[in-house]
């Protein structure tokens, strides 16, 4: 199991978050505020609760508010703010969103990562550990899996090549610069908070909580990885604790369960976990521009960082299972939801 993050090494912590208020965002700030860090979030559009006990605790303790693409505004929150750590996670992260209008996912994706990591490269050695997420997708489609750290990016469709555009500028920046950063590349992670509910994980909850039939996309037969998104956190805060060793600077890391599952394999997962099982899943096949095999190991991970997912499957989706249920049974989530 991986180790667990450590109060010592983040309460003095001054941490910029990008994406603080997204789904990913979201769990990162609950964990570094828990571990005593001072969050300093970027958030875009301004969004309603999650409607949880506490949403104070996901809220960052410093707001700013703006756009990956404003320069300034990036170099003024992480000088003003005297940030020490950057997590780089908001992009446009939808496939569909990308394919229908790739200029404004080029601009958040691209354009946002290198102003992340020219604002840093200014600030001269303020910024002391960086990570910057990119993806499983930037691997493109390849003829040998599982993928792994030494192969080549090969992003083909607009999402996927702007992840692979994010890495190479991440990489580029240390080897020209010596940023210290290091890349994440992580598989499909779901979990509570996620209100895209055009993804697989969460769509599929909300029919069954419905007593409705999930509705795939896709002919149902894509491979993929899927990782818990408390895994993801825990692994992100390893990897920036490990950056104090300079000799991790500059080198990406796979993220996964290694048990890759086809579509149609984890939505009857679901269902089976809710006691749904009856509902068997309507395959429309109309899904285009997505690779059809994907996944990681994480051998490196394992290797450099001490990092093992912390959650199985079933406990990861039990947890987001109930997250769900609480959720949704609230009025104000509801009205959003059918939005």
């Amino acid at each position: 199991m991986q180790p667990a993050p450590r109060h010592a090494f983040w309460s003095a912590k001054r941490v910029f978050v990008t994406g603080s208020n997204g789904f990913l965002g979201s769990w990162m700030i609950e964990e570094l505020r828990a571990l005593g860090a001072t969050t300093i979030g970027l958030v875009r559009d301004r969004a309603r609760p999650f409607g949880e006990p506490d949403d104070a605790a996901i809220a960052p303790d410093i707001v700013v508010h703006g756009a990956l693409e404003d320069y300034e505004l990036i170099l003024r929150a992480l000088n003003e703010h005297e940030a020490d750590t950057v997590f780089h996670l908001a992009a446009q992260p939808i496939v569909g969103i990308a394919v229908r209008q790739p200029r404004s996912t080029f601009e958040a994706n691209i354009r946002g990562t290198w102003h992340v990591l020219d604002a840093c490269r200014e600030l001269a050695g303020r910024v002391k550990r960086i990570v910057v997420a990119s993806t499983d997708k930037a691997y493109g489609e390849a003829e040998r899996l599982p993928y792994d750290e030494t192969m080549p990016l090969n992003g083909r469709h607009p999402y996927d090549a702007s992840k692979s555009c994010t890495d190479i500028l991440a990489q580029t920046y240390h080897h020209t610069y010596r940023l210290p950063v290091c890349v994440t590349r992580a598989g499909n992670f779901f979990g509570g908070r996620d209100l895209n509910f055009n993804r697989i994980v969460p769509g599929t909850i909300r029919w069954a909580l419905a007593g409705e039939r999930p509705i795939l996309r896709s002919d149902g037969s894509m491979i993929r990885d899927y990782v818990y998104v408390r895994d993801i956190v825990r692994a992100y805060l390893l990897l920036a604790e490990r950056m104090e060793d300079p000799a991790v600077h500059g080198h990406a890391f796979n993220f996964s369960t290694e048990q890759p599952l086809s579509v149609v394999a984890l939505v009857e997962r679901i269902l089976g976990l809710m006691g749904r099982s009856e509902l068997e899943p309507v395959i429309l096949g109309e899904a285009s521009n997505e690779i059809p095999r994907q996944y990681l190991t994480s051998a490196k991970a394992r290797a450099m960082l001490g990092w093992e997912p912390g959650w199985t499957l079933d406990a990861g989706l039990g947890e987001t299972i109930a997250w769900y249920r609480r959720w949704l049974a609230e009025p104000a989530p509801r009205e959003l939801a059918a939005q």
